[in-house]
């Protein structure tokens, strides 16, 4: 049986993904999202059209609008919605320590006003795409049941706060709500200030890129379809209130990743020593694996440039097979 389901946050690059995943399936969905200039709306545009022109496109309804606007909300949720994704936000985590105040009022007063319409419309599951960065500096594999209490970042910080308005909805009025606490993410329509998208556009360009702590902070890198597919899977199974990790479940450090990057490329990036960030977590690891092996998802894109600047395309002049996970 379909369903119908908001996605905010659609034109993004992760929501981009859930909207066609769900489409295909045969869900209709009301993408709503404010193509915010964080970068580039022409981007978001432009992964607007790819989920038309998918499988069930015609099933894709758009509303620019942003999750602050309570009556936008009110307005949609009178149509009646099965379940909520919610991807809407403002990211990134060095932007973050520059704008604190839009990021808590994106963040948490927009993920309320979301909770509340979801509760006032007797929504059957609402899943909240948080961040493994919620777990600042803890020591990996990150397990669920970590106290995830020092987050260093007020962009985790705001996401952690989400989550617990989450608890408080499910305690409250029975809301069912999962938050996925997503790993790093990597593949098509990635979003520029991301390191896979930095490292090809500086392969093709020669553009000069920082290297953050010589590139041995070890992260979880895990392919966006992956993660479309363990959302989905979330809004098809409500749990009451339940954090769940979402990554790959095997951390590889920051330079072999660029380097596998590199080899199928055939080119060098263009790469600058810069000293780690003060708000960079030194590694990332999901204790709890729901993904694709990282080598499968680095192989994927026939064009592995659909990760970097638009038009530009890499060859894969060599296997990566050093990242594959033992036994794999």
């Amino acid at each position: 049986m379909s369903s119908r389901i908001l996605v905010t946050g659609a034109a993004g690059f992760i929501g981009s993904h859930v909207s066609a995943a769900l489409l295909a399936r045969g869900d209709e969905v009301v993408g709503l999202d404010n193509l915010d200039p964080y970068y580039a709306p022409a981007r978001k545009r432009d992964n607007l059209d790819d989920i038309r022109a998918g499988s069930g496109g015609a099933r894709f309804t758009f509303v620019q609008g942003d999750i602050r606007d309570r009556a936008l909300l009110e307005g949609l949720f009178a149509k009646g919605f099965d379940a909520v994704a919610h991807l809407g936000g403002l990211a990134g985590v060095r932007a973050s320590v520059e704008r604190p105040h839009d990021y808590v009022d994106v963040n948490v007063n927009g993920t309320l006003h979301l909770l509340e319409e979801s509760r006032r419309r007797r929504v059957r599951n609402l899943v909240l795409v948080s961040t493994s960065s919620a777990y600042g500096n803890a020591t990996p594999p990150f397990v669920e049941t970590d106290a995830a209490d020092r987050p260093l970042a007020p962009y985790a910080a705001t996401k952690r706060a989400a989550e617990m308005l989450c608890h408080s909805y499910h305690h409250m009025h029975g809301l069912s709500c999962t938050a996925v606490r997503l790993f790093t993410a990597y593949g098509p329509r990635n979003r520029p200030d991301m390191m896979a998208y930095k490292v090809l556009e500086s392969i093709f360009t020669g553009r000069e890129i920082p290297l953050f702590g010589g590139g041995e902070m070890m992260r979880d890198w895990t392919y966006v379809e992956d993660i479309a597919r363990g959302i989905v899977a979330a809004l098809d199974r409500p749990l009451g209130y339940e954090i769940v990790n979402l990554g790959h479940g095997h951390p590889v450090p920051l330079r072999e990743f660029i380097e596998a990057l590199e080899a199928l490329a055939g080119k060098k990036a263009n790469l600058v020593p810069t000293a780690r960030h003060e708000s960079d977590a030194l590694a990332t690891a999901a204790g709890s694996v729901f993904t694709a092996a990282l080598v499968q998802g680095l192989r994927r894109p026939r064009n592995a440039g659909c990760m970097g600047p638009k038009g530009r395309s890499c060859s894969p002049a060599a296997r990566p097979d050093h990242l594959a996970p033992a036994g794999r």
